[in-house]
């Protein structure tokens, strides 16, 4: 089975990463939400508490995706995640980010010489990358998406990677986005 994990912080935005929880699960993958706080419960950003699956310290990162929710900047001050990521794209492994998240990713250099989005005023952050206002951008092992009104196409996106586009197109049509 595919595994992906994917990881919250306070003030994440939720129908990114619960929404993207979900197409993955729906279309046979082992998701485990990780907490990157210390504790399991994170608050998002509309205030919708959330207990993760596990916190960081107690992960296996022997996995198939690394998935950044965005609807705040502060995964980029979690140290253990960066490195995790920067190990994920040195092993050509997938790394995946929408909305503000893709951040942490041009921070770290994994967006040079690739295409890639953001939410709208997050380019700046984007270093190295060619910026393009695509719903949803996959450049090598690199999937970043625009924004919450976007996550659907997004996860399905990451969808197809793991399980193929047969996997993608029915979970769409499960879930009537066909």
């Amino acid at each position: 089975m595919k595994k992906a994990l994917i990881f919250l912080v306070d003030g994440f935005e939720e129908i990114e990463a619960l929404g993207t929880a979900d197409i993955l699960r729906r279309g046979k993958v082992g998701v485990t939400t990780v907490s990157v706080t210390g504790k399991r419960e994170v608050m998002g950003s509309h205030h919708v508490p959330v207990v993760a699956d596990a916190l960081i310290e107690d992960v296996d990162f022997n996995v198939d995706m690394l998935v950044l929710p965005g609807g705040t900047t502060a995964l980029n001050d979690c140290e253990a995640l960066k490195k995790q990521l920067v190990a994920f794209a040195e092993a050509g492994k997938d790394v995946a980010a929408i909305c503000a998240a893709p951040m942490v990713l041009g921070g770290l250099g994994l967006l040079r010489g690739k295409r890639a989005t953001a939410y709208p005023g997050f380019e700046q952050y984007l270093d190295g990358a060619d910026f393009t206002p695509e719903a949803v951008v996959t450049d090598g092992h690199v999937i970043t998406g625009r924004g919450p009104g976007l996550t659907f196409a997004f996860a399905l996106a990451l969808l197809e990677r793991l399980q193929g586009k047969q996997a993608a197109d029915e979970v769409a049509a499960q879930m009537l986005l066909q």
